[in-house]
């Protein structure tokens, strides 16, 4: 019986002894935890500044295309609706080729078509994954306008305000409540769609895990590591939305 709780103890202690060296291989030789690091940093700055591309095209194009479904109401042709409609039909083919098309070929065509001579991958990262998302977050956003009654353009409109105002602060505001959590997954999901970004040579998490991965040959800690990682950045992401929307409907009770 004591032979083989020794033997148990001995697998333990050499179980543990690799964990500890390949730990150590990992973050700590030749301090390959600033790879870790600036890939995190990376993976941030792409997300946040994608993230804030997609809500302002999204908003446009929403925007855009409620004012084009409004005027052609009215049968009266004029150059200013002509001019809209046409913007709303560019607009709603750029929507189907941003989500009819494979992300990962929209980023190689804007790093090394569009952008070849921009040296700063991290910032071309960001306009292609900003580019793509607000074709995803313009159709979020329309359907939150489309679920706000409808009279209250027209009362809005009935005050003398030009349509833009009431829907700059009348309906765009109940417009975002509605549609916050659908606004959070979409962020989650340009979080998670970064991991891509290797393809044109940013350093971001994955990136990370993988450099480190072919000079250790040990998958184990790169792998795990930067999966707890994003797992914890989408759960911080999620309850911060979460307390956002608790704080929205106890100001709208009061």
């Amino acid at each position: 019986m004591s032979n083989v709780f020794d033997n148990i103890a001995g697998r333990m202690s050499s179980f543990i002894e690799n964990l500890v060296t390949q730990f150590t291989r990992t973050f700590i030789v030749d301090n390959r935890w600033k790879v870790f690091l600036n890939g995190f940093r990376n993976t941030l700055i792409i997300t946040l500044i994608a993230a804030a591309i997609g809500v302002v095209i999204g908003v446009i194009i929403a925007v855009v295309h409620y004012s084009a479904v409004q005027m052609k109401k009215n049968k009266r042709m004029t150059l200013l609706k002509a001019l809209l409609l046409a913007v709303d039909k560019v607009l709603s083919a750029y929507v189907a080729v941003m989500r009819g098309s494979p992300l990962a070929i929209q980023l190689m065509i804007m790093a090394f078509v569009i952008m070849r001579g921009f040296s700063d991958k991290v910032v071309v990262a960001s306009v292609a994954f900003g580019l793509n998302s607000g074709a995803y977050v313009s159709e979020v956003i329309r359907g939150g306008i489309g679920s706000v009654d409808i009279g209250q353009m027209e009362a809005g409109r009935s005050l003398g305000l030009p349509q833009l105002t009431v829907m700059r602060h009348i309906i765009l505001p109940q417009a975002i409540k509605n549609i916050l959590p659908a606004l959070c997954n979409e962020g989650i999901a340009v979080l998670k769609e970064t991991a891509i970004v290797g393809l044109i040579s940013v350093v971001d998490l994955t990136r990370a895990s993988d450099l480190v991965r072919s000079r250790t040959l040990a998958p184990f800690f790169p792998l795990v590591s930067v999966g707890i990682v994003y797992f914890l950045l989408v759960l911080l992401l999620s309850t911060a939305v979460g307390r956002l929307e608790r704080r929205l409907g106890k100001s709208d009770r009061h």
